[in-house]
């Protein structure tokens, strides 16, 4: 990870991501795109999370019957794009338990409790990479991590896509947008409630956008 990768095509990637014109990358034409090599001088990168445009979706199987779901509509962190280094980009992102919406109000109050999430002695999921291996042309990679639910820490991988980035129309930053996925056991987080009918199996899936770090969206 703290390895420098002089592979020009992971830098052109990574350079994409910040200068926003990456062929293939999924760049909306409402995006205004700068020249890669003058984003590229600027050098490693904080892109801040914006909490108003992330979420995490969690989903289970319930009795081999039916997919229920839930979503975390609070997402903080930062996400470290190096184009020079693309192995040395990072990603840190903490969810506050307090954020989860399933719909149901006597679930999300349970969640809350010991049995489950346990928010009181630990109020925040968190996850820290270790590692980001790209996998497709530029926009697919993957994110090892450590997950931290309840206080235990489990590694994970995420396996995610650079959905698009451009400048922003109305605030005129930089701006990137994501999504990720992974399968996590519950139980490996003291999470066993209710096994096995309801399932230890639970996927995950992300989306979020993120603008350099000091800068504000609408």
């Amino acid at each position: 990870m703290n390895r420098r990768n002089t592979n020009p095509a992971l830098r052109t990637a990574l350079a994409g991501v910040l200068a926003l014109s990456l062929a293939g990358a999924g760049v909306s034409p409402a995006l205004a795109q700068p020249a890669p090599t003058a984003v590229e001088a600027a050098g490693a990168r904080d892109y801040a999370i914006d909490p108003t445009h992330a979420q995490v979706r969690m989903t289970w199987n319930h009795m081999g019957l039916s997919n229920p779901g839930a979503t975390f509509e609070t997402v903080q962190g930062v996400i470290r794009i190096d184009p020079a280094n693309p192995a040395a980009s990072r990603v840190s992102v903490r969810i506050p338990v307090s954020s989860v919406d399933s719909g149901v109000p006597a679930l999300d109050a349970m969640f809350q409790n010991a049995d489950f999430f346990d928010a009181a002695a630990h109020p925040e999921i968190t996850f820290e990479s270790r590692e980001v291996r790209f996998t497709g042309l530029g926009h697919v990679f993957e994110v090892d991590g450590d997950l931290t639910v309840r206080g235990v820490t489990r590694p994970v991988t995420l396996r995610a896509r650079l959905n698009g980035a451009g400048i922003h129309p109305m605030t005129g930053a930089p701006v990137v947008g994501f999504s990720a996925e992974t399968l996590i056991k519950r139980s490996e987080f003291g999470l066993d409630v209710a096994l096995p009918m309801v399932s230890d199996d639970i996927n995950v899936q992300i989306t979020l956008e993120a603008s350099p770090a000091q800068e504000t969206r609408p």
